[in-house]
Formats: C-alpha cells, structure tokens, sequence
C-alpha cells in the first residue's frame, strides 16, 4: 500500500530538513561522472539559494542531502548578483542592463529581483531548482529526454536531537551499500569531503558537533560512525543487516554505530523526526497555521534501535529497519 505524503511547511525560522530523491523505477544511471556533477551542483545551488549543506551523498540512483535553512532576511541586490554568478558565471548583455538598473528600481531589474528572491531561503525551491539543472545536464549528455526523478523529493525536517544520528546516516550509505568499509574512501559523500580539506564540508560537520577544531570534530564524528575515534573495528559496528535484524527480533539492544548500517525509513519517511517535545511543538505549530483540528501525537522510534529519545510525526508501516 502505498504511504500517504506529509507536506511540511517551511519554518519561518532556522531549519534542518533531510531530503532524498530516486531516479525512475530506481534505475542505477548514475556512474562516477554523473555523481560528481551531482556533487557540484549541490554545492553551486545551495550557495545560490543561500542554504548551508550540513552532509550529502550521491549514489547510483539517488542521492540525500541535509540542509540547515536559515532565518529569512533581506539579500541586498550585490549578493543577488553574486549568487546568480554561480549559476551563471558567463555575464549576458541583458544582466549587464539588469545590474545597471538596479541601484534605480528599473522595470526590468524589479522583476528579476522578484524572481531571485523567491528561489532563497527555501528548501523546496533548493531541491527543484537542483533536480531541474541536473535533469538537464544527464539528459543532454546521455542523449535522451523525459523525467530523470520518480517523483517530488522526500523530505523530513529534523530536531537538534536527531542531527548527529541523521548526518552520521547519510554519510554511511555508501558503508550500507557495500561500497567501502569507511565513507572517507568515498568521495561522493560530505564526510570524505571534509576529510579532504573542503572547508564547507568541515563547517557543516563542525556545526553539527559543536566544535571548532576540526581535529577534535574529526575524532568525535569517527566515534559517531563507528563506536570508535580510530578505524572500523570488528564487532557491534560492522553487523550485518541480517545479524542487526536477528538481535531486534529477540528483543536485543543495539548501538547506534550497528543500527546506523541498517536503512531506517524513519530517517527518511517521518515527515519530522526529533525529541518528543520537538515533533509536538512542530505539529502544533502546523495545526495553528494551517487551522487544522487532527492531533496527532508524537510517535516514539522503538528503544531497540538506539533511538529511545527520539520521535516522529508519522508512524512507518511495515519492517522500519532493514
């Protein structure tokens, strides 16, 4: 059966959101080439839509990004300028008439104006704006035509509580996947990025953890991903999926480190995954913006997954972990 879709409204302040797409019926499309275009463009968008990318990771037929949106505030008309660079670094006769008309509000600059603004800030305008280029450029290399993406992306918006477990999942698809046993040898992901010096990589690892250093950050985050600060080991961190479904199924407890090589449809299916406190606080919100009566209360993700503290807005039908 097929799940109904949540639509979460953009927040008016400060959020993360998770995002995943995947290619039509899961076709595997994507080659090396393609990633890394993929990889780019991530960058080149969200510095163009003025949202900071906190991880990422592109695979063969589909890709997860998690993103903090900030604060709505006012973007003078030189950023705007710089920021349609990105996408556009080859200046035009008529941006040159645009870029002259904007210190005098003329016509033509007012309506370009406009329409740059409506694309920041939002991450459902982020992840259009970025499936569109990327249809264009796979199209046209690959000589084809017609949608590269199933459908409209998923999208869960994420508490201060599930932050670390959420980057920590994304950049392990690679490890789930049976690419590589560490996502650093991965250069398709935000981790091995920031392994390799990208500092927007690090920034957005360092936020997420809470600190500075990114030596410090580094061991910390290695302790996230594999119960250690040093290299995969042995044991709880390299289960299997079949071994981590054995213990859940006799009732066992598992560490996070395990539980994180599984796929957990919560991290991508929730609608908004957080504390309790945090998915309740959410969802009333909605319910004021959007005058509706349905309380819905926060669902709790099973304590044998090593995610007792968290919740989400929609529970998950079926095997949530495999």
């Amino acid at each position: 059966m097929r799940e109904a879709r949540v639509k979460i409204p953009a927040s008016e302040g400060e959020a993360v959101y998770h995002c995943m797409s995947k290619t039509v019926n899961g076709e595997w499309w994507f080659d090396d080439v393609a990633k890394e275009v993929l990889r780019r463009q991530v960058w080149q968008v969200s510095d163009y839509c003025g949202i900071e990318v906190v991880t990422h990771t592109e695979m063969v037929n589909h890709f997860h990004v998690v993103v903090r949106v900030p604060k709505l505030q006012p973007v003078s008309d030189a950023e705007l300028l710089r920021r349609y660079g990105v996408l556009y670094p080859k200046p035009t006769a008529r941006l040159q008439v645009i870029a002259s008309q904007l210190a005098g509000n003329g016509p033509e600059a007012v309506q370009w104006r406009q329409r740059q603004l409506r694309l920041m800030g939002d991450v459902s305008q982020f992840m259009k704006l970025l499936k569109q280029r990327f249809s264009i450029w796979f199209n046209k290399t690959h000589s084809r035509f017609g949608p590269v993406w199933s459908e409209r992306f998923k999208s869960v918006l994420v508490g201060p509580g599930a932050l670390q477990p959420i980057v920590a999942y994304v950049d392990l698809n690679c490890v789930r996947a049976g690419l590589v046993t560490d996502p650093k040898e991965y250069r398709f992901c935000g981790y091995a990025e920031a392994v390799a010096g990208n500092p927007r990589a690090r920034a957005g690892l360092q936020s997420v953890l809470g600190v500075n250093d990114w030596k410090d950050c580094h061991a910390q985050y290695r302790m996230l991903l594999f119960g250690t600060a040093g290299k995969p080991r042995a044991g709880a961190a390299s289960l299997s999926v079949h071994e981590v479904q054995q213990v859940i199924a006799q009732g066992g407890s598992l560490p996070l480190a395990a539980v994180l090589r599984c796929r957990i449809r919560y991290f991508t299916a929730g609608a908004i995954l957080g504390s309790p406190e945090f998915v309740a606080a959410q969802t009333s919100s909605w319910r004021g913006r959007f005058g509706s009566r349905t309380i819905v209360k926060p669902r709790p993700l099973p304590a044998h997954a090593g995610l007792s503290d968290l919740a989400v807005y929609r529970n998950i039908r079926g095997s949530a972990i495999g």
